[in-house]
């Protein structure tokens, strides 16, 4: 899980997965978005897969880009455990309406 913070600490990685919640992307299409080098972008890239955040599917000559729902979902939950917010909280507003 660690890993997923870090990646999530850099606001372009923040903004690659916003981009990815329309659907899949190029790395191109990607690059395209943000005003830095294709080497640091590779990186970002990179660090995203490294945790799991998105899955990279080579088309051809191209990379494509998806989110990992199911991760992204973990980090979410893991965030909301921290904040007291989540299951245990809907389990104790299920029981304060009975």
């Amino acid at each position: 899980m660690t890993d997923v913070f870090q990646a999530l600490a850099h606001p372009v990685r923040r903004a690659v997965l916003k981009k990815l919640k329309a659907g899949p992307m190029s790395a191109g299409e990607l690059a395209k978005a943000f005003p830095v080098s294709k080497p640091t972008m590779s990186r970002h890239f990179a660090a995203l897969k490294e945790a799991g955040l998105i899955r990279a599917e080579r088309v051809g000559t191209t990379i494509r880009y998806r989110l990992n729902v199911s991760v992204a979902d973990e980090a979410i939950a893991a965030v909301m455990g921290l904040l007291g917010r989540g299951q245990a909280d809907e389990t104790q507003e299920d029981e304060d309406d009975r």
